[in-house]
């Protein structure tokens, strides 16, 4: 079972992991400001994933829901995880782990072991645990590449009981001394596995290698429920103190950024970290991140939107809990790169949609599922109002063909839903990051936009 102990310990074996780490890849990060590598989109031809016999629409309407899911999902774990905090204040748990079913939307290519083992994992700002399908695996999930055999690597090393990294919730002392973990997730789906720690190279979009010794990851090896055919794993890209922007905090920074393309578009988007990610000069504009339990999701504060030149406050979520008592904002939102579309409160959303259906030009026709409430037909008169986001401190122009997607032929949809307020659920999904370099900073908490066409950042 789970075991408690000292924080001070926790965060001195995690200091200890990141100095032997930045022997190697400090030098990196000082003679390139840190490295980029691409992110595929799983519905992109380049994708393993991708069904050609799957028309254009049928891959969109499955996006959808795995966007509805993944939304589900994140309602249960927080409500889950806040309702557990209350009654834990007084011992926080930097360690509490949030692993998430594989089901995003991005794709990294990555190699772990030594010898290096090709794998495709998915990049994820909603996870924190980083893991991996290994042999044995007992209902693993199909994959397009080979499980990773921990037995054929020489760098592969199994955390034990007295690790102080082995606590926390699902995390668990296993015979033979190993630490394990357990998960179980909202759609009945379930993950176990051991704690370990592996060496993992990644490609740069130069084609650099780079090797980062002593990742602690999740080897998982035995998995149940809904898992489909999907990748290898997870890059647990998350705020909490397992992923590994936390783990490589002292060598990039804090710092990642990435680039999204539009779905439809041939070329790959970019994830880059180290210094190279930081954004400054013309066109940037910054929004506080704002620490809010779990600690896993970036939050920030949305004051609107406007539409034209009509604005709509957005109000706080009721009953949030800040875990964390210096902090004097509540963050309302989070900003996601796996949830397709954008999730806001039913009070919210009516006026949004009111004020867009008072500016628009165009014919108005009922989406056949009856999933999205507006929906116009695709016509040389249709005319969308210009929609700002507007953040605490970042006014941010949303991409036209990101806040309106063609869901049928001929049909297009907003892609902003509601949500029922009692949910406390509010996400800034990727189709509204669409051509916007967007800067996380752990550091200096802080996320950066600058709008940009991500077809040419490399």
């Amino acid at each position: 079972m789970a075991r408690n102990c000292p924080v001070f310990s926790l965060f001195s074996k995690l200091s200890l992991l990141v100095f032997i780490n930045l022997c190697l890849y400090s030098l990196i990060e000082g003679k390139t400001g840190g490295f980029s590598t691409h992110l595929v989109h799983r519905d992109s031809p380049k994708s393993p994933l991708y069904n050609p016999s799957n028309s254009h629409f049928e891959r969109l309407h499955e996006a959808f829901h795995r966007s509805s899911a993944r939304a589900e999902y994140f309602k249960k774990r927080i409500s889950h995880s806040r309702s557990n905090n209350r009654f834990s204040r007084s011992s926080s748990n930097p360690f509490q782990s949030t692993t998430i079913p594989a089901d995003g939307e991005y794709l990294m290519k990555v190699s772990i072991g030594t010898p290096p083992v090709d794998l495709l994992a998915i990049a994820d700002t909603g996870s924190d645990m980083t893991w991996i399908e290994c042999k044995p695996c007992n209902g693993c999930f199909n994959q397009h590449f080979p499980l990773f055999d921990p037995n054929k690597t020489k760098s592969y090393r199994h955390l034990l009981c007295n690790s102080s990294l082995c606590w926390g919730p699902g995390v668990t002392c296993e015979p033979e001394n190993k630490c394990g973990y357990s998960e179980l997730y909202a759609d009945g789906s379930s993950s176990d596995g051991d704690l370990s720690t592996e060496t993992f190279t990644f490609e740069s979009s130069s084609g650099r290698k780079l090797r980062i010794p002593n990742v602690v990851f999740g080897c998982t090896h035995k998995t149940g429920g809904g898992f489909g055919e999907t990748a290898s794993g997870i890059v647990g890209l998350g705020g909490g103190a397992l992923s590994i922007i936390r783990q490589w905090t002292e060598s990039i920074g804090g710092k990642f950024s990435y680039c999204v393309v539009p779905r439809d578009s041939n070329s790959s988007s970019t994830i880059t970290f180290g210094s190279n990610a930081a954004l400054s000069g013309n066109g940037v504009v910054s929004t506080p991140l704002i620490r809010q339990f779990p600690d896993t999701y970036y939050y920030v504060n949305l004051i609107g939107f406007s539409v034209a030149n009509m604005r709509i406050p957005y109000k706080e979520i009721s009953n949030l809990d800040n875990s964390f008592p210096n902090d004097t904002v509540t963050g309302n939102i989070f900003i996601d790169s796996g949830t397709m579309l954008t999730y806001v409160p039913q009070e919210f959303y009516q006026k949004l949609e009111s004020d867009i259906i008072k500016t628009a030009r165009g014919t108005r026709v009922t989406d056949p599922s009856g999933f999205y409430g507006l929906c116009y037909k695709v016509e040389k008169r249709l005319q969308i109002p210009k929609i700002v986001a507007r953040f605490a401190g970042a006014d941010i122009l949303l991409p036209p063909n990101g806040t309106f997607l063609e869901v049928y032929d001929g049909v297009v949809c907003l892609a902003i839903v509601p949500v029922d307020p009692a949910d406390n659920l509010a996400i800034f999904g990727n189709l509204l990051q669409v051509n916007h370099l967007i800067e996380y900073d752990l550091v200096n908490n802080k996320v950066s936009f600058l709008p940009i066409d991500c077809t040419k950042y490399k």
